[in-house]
């Protein structure tokens, strides 16, 4: 048996850290959605029970670090299935760039096991199960756009915002999620941004989520990374509606409403930055 699936990559509209909890983990209140920015990953069954992971990038590894082999593990090691398969993927969203590409490889292969082996799970199922493995494996089971709660587990479907362009630019670094998460501290506020980010949501209102976009982690960030700052002072200045860093970074993405000023932005960054990228936001859930 064969099959093809993509794995988008995930923005963060908005993202608030409630509090520290118990376990080490930071409850948090997020607000995401995919952009059309995606991995293609490649199944093919395997009669010897083996998982083997192949990745595009040499650079990354394709063992049980592999948030896609782990995903096929847990499948194989709960369900005890006999079954092997050979997963192929081709790498397109950037590496710890805050966009989820690691977590919705995970998600695209618990949701081409399930049909594969037959398992007959459920996607509140799947993405119970993904959580255990990362704490934005269980959006990109779900898809489309959500809000996250609890470590980022919990999710609340909501419908998608008004189309428009988005344009990601990452510069040459990595950011480890963790030691953002260690040097934050949890803001006190009597209101939710994400309520509002919500409300707009609903609203369709593309204004008030340009005026809405928030991320607690950003002012960590930005001090630990100048280069990130810099980024989203350009692409301010190159003229996007509104402009966040998407998860713990360190991709910075813009919004855009028309597309004559796609061209504009792009220009103005790809002279400042290698890795850029204009796509759409994906107003249809992929899974």
């Amino acid at each position: 048996m064969k099959c093809s699936l993509k794995a988008p990559a995930k923005i963060n509209l908005s993202l608030d850290v409630i509090a520290k909890r118990p376990d080490g983990y930071h409850e948090v209140e997020m607000i995401m959605t995919e952009v059309d920015l995606a991995d293609r990953l490649d199944f093919i069954s395997r009669d010897d029970g083996k998982i083997v992971v192949e990745m595009s990038e040499g650079y990354i590894p394709h063992d049980a670090r592999n948030l896609a082999y782990q995903a096929a593990q847990l499948l194989k090691s709960k369900f005890q299935s006999r079954e092997g398969v050979h997963i192929h993927i081709q790498k397109n969203i950037p590496v710890a760039a805050g966009l989820a590409g690691g977590s919705s490889d995970a998600a695209t292969v618990l949701r081409a096991l399930n049909k594969m082996w037959g398992l007959g799970l459920s996607k509140e199922e799947l993405a119970e199960l993904g959580a255990t493995i990362g704490s934005d494996v269980a959006f990109c089971v779900h898809g489309g756009t959500a809000k996250a709660t609890g470590r980022g587990e919990k999710i609340e479907k909501l419908p998608a915002p008004p189309p428009c362009w988005v344009i990601l630019a990452k510069p040459p670094i990595g950011v480890s999620t963790g030691e953002i998460y260690q040097q934050i501290s949890v803001p006190g506020r009597y209101h939710s941004p994400a309520a509002e980010m919500e409300d707009a949501i609903y609203a369709k209102d593309y204004g008030r989520i340009c005026d809405q976009l928030h991320n607690d982690l950003e002012t960590v960030t930005l001090d630990l990374y100048p280069e990130v700052r810099r980024i989203k002072q350009r692409m301010i200045e190159s003229g996007v509606d509104a402009a966040l860093m998407s998860g713990s970074g360190p991709t910075v993405f813009g919004l855009v409403k028309h597309e004559n000023q796609v061209n504009r932005v792009y220009n103005a960054l790809r002279g400042f930055c290698e890795h850029v990228y204009a796509v759409r936001l994906l107003t249809t859930n992929t899974c």
